[in-house]
C-alpha cells in the first residue's frame, strides 16, 4: 500500500501502490500546469461509513510514498482515465479496491 501524505493533515491517505503510481502522474501533470482538481474515495471496511474529498492544489504540501521499492509498470489507459477524470467537474473517483481497510481519510474542518 502507498500513501499520500496531504497538507498538514495528520492522517495519511492509504492507496493501493499501483494505483497511487498512476495517480501520482496525472497529479503531477495537473499540478505543473497550475491546475487543481478533486480525488474522492469511498471510505474503506473499518472506518466509519461515507467518503471523503481533497482538492489538489498546487500550494498545498503533498507527499507520495510507495510500499514497494521498484514501480509497477504502467497502464496508460489507466492513465487516461484518471486524467479524464481529473478533468471533469467530478474529478477523479478512486474505486474501493484501491483503497485499504486501514486507510485513514484527511481530517475534516
Amino acid at each position: 500500500m502507498g500513501t499520500i501524505y496531504y497538507g498538514g493533515s495528520a492522517s495519511p491517505i492509504h492507496i493501493d501502490d499501483r494505483a497511487l503510481a498512476h495517480l501520482k502522474i496525472v497529479i503531477a501533470t495537473k499540478l505543473r500546469r497550475g491546475e487543481s482538481f478533486t480525488v474522492t474515495w469511498r471510505h474503506p471496511a473499518g472506518q466509519p461509513a461515507g467518503r471523503s474529498t481533497i482538492w489538489l492544489h498546487p500550494s498545498i504540501p503533498l507527499r507520495f510514498e510507495f510500499s514497494e521499492p521498484n514501480p509497477p509498470e504502467i497502464d496508460p489507459k489507466l492513465v487516461q482515465e484518471y486524467a479524464n477524470s481529473a478533468n471533469s467537474t467530478g474529478g477523479v473517483l478512486l474505486a474501493a479496491d484501491d483503497m485499504t481497510s486501514c486507510a485513514a481519510a484527511p481530517a475534516r474542518s
